[in-house]
């Protein structure tokens, strides 16, 4: 009666990893529980999740070829439009966000278009925001209800809110990943998305895990060029910056509680030094707490089973 935080299946997003192929379900070593999915047992395992009251999906793609100029995540044919299509159909209601990234279709894995020289690798950031622009705007084309740019670019929402209304798509939101961290808590998702890089590493576009004031500065910044909600990535770590920007902004708050903070969970639980179910929905209720009013997990599924019966 009393109680001031509050948990609901309708605060869940559920993040998928789709493939081609047909009848393929590859799990993830470092994700229990978790797979790759082809799109037709992407639908079983979707529909699944909605029956039991999660209301939203987050897809990933994963190609069959990748390239230096992630042709794959652009194309009219490529694998989230295709499962963007497919989930609209058979789930009008559905609510599918689609992650804009370029990392899962480069062949050397970084999150933009990578000029070497004899100094080494340099990420063209102007180049790459037209590739972004272009796959968010390929992915509205295909159905997808909320666009998820996750890149961090510099000016990136600015060049898809502009790609989005141009392509006639202005009602389409965009959900930042605004404060996105280079975080160590991404490793199990680099193994499900298949999206490591091939050499170097993100912290040169992704921010430092010491910088509080910087993502506070950066979330305004994906404001004032049209997002539309802002995430903090990781979330269990960064409790305070999901504070801030709550309070600081007022904006519709997103959490994503990452990869490496499921499989720690699931790991402890397996040993039975935790129990999974209390220790995942305390977890969240932090989250909450600090002010997220959308949360990202791999456990979205089993956590709106566990909610009925509560």
């Amino acid at each position: 009666m009393v109680r001031e935080t509050t948990l609901s299946a309708s605060q869940l997003i559920l993040p998928f990893f789709v493939r081609e192929g047909k009848g393929e379900r590859r799990p993830i070593g470092s994700m229990p529980g978790v797979s790759q999915l082809s799109l037709d047992e992407l639908l079983k395992d979707v529909k699944a999740a909605y029956a039991a009251g999660v209301p939203a999906v987050l897809l990933f793609g994963i190609p069959d070829r990748k390239d230096e100029k992630a042709s794959g995540a652009y194309a009219e044919k490529g694998i989230v439009q295709r499962a963007t299509r497919l989930l609209k159909k058979e789930l009008p209601d559905l609510l599918v966000v689609t992650d804009v990234c370029l990392c899962e279709y480069m062949s050397h894995g970084h999150c933009g278009i990578v000029k070497q020289t004899a100094s080494g690798a340099t990420i063209l950031n102007d180049k790459s925001l037209e590739l972004l622009a272009r796959t968010a705007a390929s992915h509205a084309a295909a159905g997808a209800d909320i666009i998820a740019p996750s890149d961090m670019m510099d000016g990136r929402v600015r060049a898809i809110r502009s790609a989005l209304d141009a392509g006639g798509f202005d009602q389409i939101p965009i959900m930042s990943y605004a404060a996105k961290f280079a975080s160590a808590y991404y490793g199990p998702f680099r193994d499900a998305a298949e999206s490591a890089p091939k050499f170097g590493d993100r912290r040169s576009y992704q921010m430092d895990a010491a910088n509080g004031d910087e993502a506070v500065r950066e979330v305004a910044l994906d404001i004032q060029e049209g997002a539309d909600i802002v995430m903090v990535k990781p979330a269990l770590a960064y409790l305070d910056i999901i504070h801030r920007v709550k309070t600081e902004f007022g904006y519709p708050t997103a959490a994503y509680s990452v990869s490496a903070e499921y499989s720690m969970i699931k790991a402890a639980a397996a040993n039975g030094w935790i129990d999974e179910r209390a220790v995942t929905i305390e977890s969240l209720l932090a989250m909450r707490r600090a002010g997220a009013d959308i949360l990202i997990t791999y456990s979205a599924r089993e956590v709106a089973d566990w909610l009925k019966e509560t």
